[in-house]
């Protein structure tokens, strides 16, 4: 089987959205005062996903497989037509080590992370897609096979607002669907935070799973402080309260606090940066993400050197990939699931490409490959930019 070409679309949603809030949880652009911002943009308008890359790898076989890339798509979209796509027309998909290296080491000069990886990532979710395709078989079976036909979902959610009485009665939405794992993204005031953490042990009661995501917006002794509050409401662990440079003070708040902390979501170079971190001491347990990390072949690394340091390898994001890879390997406890209606939570039984949650445990996918079910001529009257 042979590579004959790669597609690449990009496709963006133009019909009604709700904005974002100025500032609605804490991130990087804390730090930049708001008030020299020309224009309302919301601090955290690049992540909004409006705009979505599909990638196409087309086989002599018939088969094709599908990737995909939601940020900064456009970027994402040239990286790979004009830097990715030479290095993989002729060659065989089944040489994974081989592409994902060649990828890798022919961008390092201005790769590394960011667009570069998610541009590897892309492309390598669709190579181990058409490998599934190829077999008739899911693409965690090509990882070894399930080891659970469920996997515990936790909501991801839960951003800082005035009002408590709402968010009570957001986490108790939740709690009605059968979730028993949730998380909380930091608005940006530890106090005001620490009071919503407390509060959420009340709510979802001694017994649920809590988690807490900093989002790289604090310095050292705000991030210690809070994992003070941390450990008294009992968190399962505490995710990325600084920015990811800072490996040192990473290790001290590792050495003083009792709660894992878990980190690496957003390091340079995937798994070799990863095992800067374990070597340092500055994480209790890593991030992997098969659409940021190098895709499948990337992510999976991640979770060796996790496994072989005795860590776990918590997967990040929601979607089909992630989906594959929480069903196979044996160091991660969770599906990460995004919620952000009522509508929504409430039709996530429903379930689309196959997967389905309910009573707060996903359905681990079926169909061969990752299985995308695109909607084609959906696509084709979208499409904004095509090669």
């Amino acid at each position: 089987m042979k590579i004959t070409s790669v597609r690449t679309r990009v496709v963006e949603w133009r019909g009604k959205t709700v904005p974002l809030a100025p500032h609605f949880c804490t991130n990087p652009m804390d730090l930049v005062p708001q008030d020299l911002i020309h224009g309302n943009q919301a601090s955290m308008a690049t992540f909004t996903f409006h705009g979505w890359l599909i990638v196409e790898v087309f086989t002599d076989a018939g088969h094709v497989g599908i990737g995909n890339a939601a940020l900064s798509p456009y970027v994402t979209k040239a990286v790979i037509d004009r830097h990715l796509t030479p290095l993989l027309l002729g060659q065989d998909p089944w040489d994974l080590e081989f592409l994902w290296q060649h990828m890798y080491r022919k961008t390092m000069a201005w790769g590394r992370k960011g667009l570069g990886m998610v541009a590897i990532s892309a492309v390598d979710l669709a190579l181990w897609d058409a490998l599934g395709k190829a077999l008739g078989a899911p693409v965690h079976d090509l990882l070894g096979g399930r080891r659970s036909e469920t996997i515990r979902v936790y909501a991801s959610r839960l951003y800082g607002s005035d009002s408590l009485e709402d968010l009570a009665a957001e986490a108790q939405r939740y709690v009605d669907e059968g979730f028993t794992a949730f998380k909380l993204h930091a608005w940006g005031d530890a106090k005001e935070d620490a009071k919503l953490s407390r509060n959420l042990r009340k709510w979802t009661g001694p017994d649920s799973v809590l988690m807490f995501d900093g989002s790289a917006g604090w310095d050292y002794v705000t991030s210690l402080w809070f994992g003070r509050v941390m450990e008294e409401c009992g968190f399962y662990w505490y995710e990325e309260p600084m920015r990811e440079f800072e490996l040192g003070s990473y290790r001290k708040l590792c050495d003083a606090l009792d709660v894992p902390v878990l980190a690496a979501e957003t390091s340079d170079g995937a798994h070799w940066n990863a095992a800067s971190w374990v070597q340092a001491g500055a994480l209790d347990m890593l991030r992997t993400n098969p659409t940021m990390k190098g895709g499948m072949t990337g992510a999976l690394k991640i979770v060796h050197l996790a496994e072989c340091h005795g860590m776990k390898a918590q997967v990040h994001g929601m979607g089909l990939p992630q989906a594959h890879i929480c069903g196979a390997i044996p160091n991660n406890d969770f599906y990460e699931e995004l919620v952000i209606s009522s509508q929504q939570i409430s039709g996530l039984k429903n379930g689309s490409h196959g997967m389905k949650i309910v009573g707060g445990k996903l359905t681990v996918p079926s169909t061969p490959g990752l299985g995308y079910e695109p909607d084609w001529t959906w696509i084709e009257k979208t499409a904004l930019a095509s090669v």
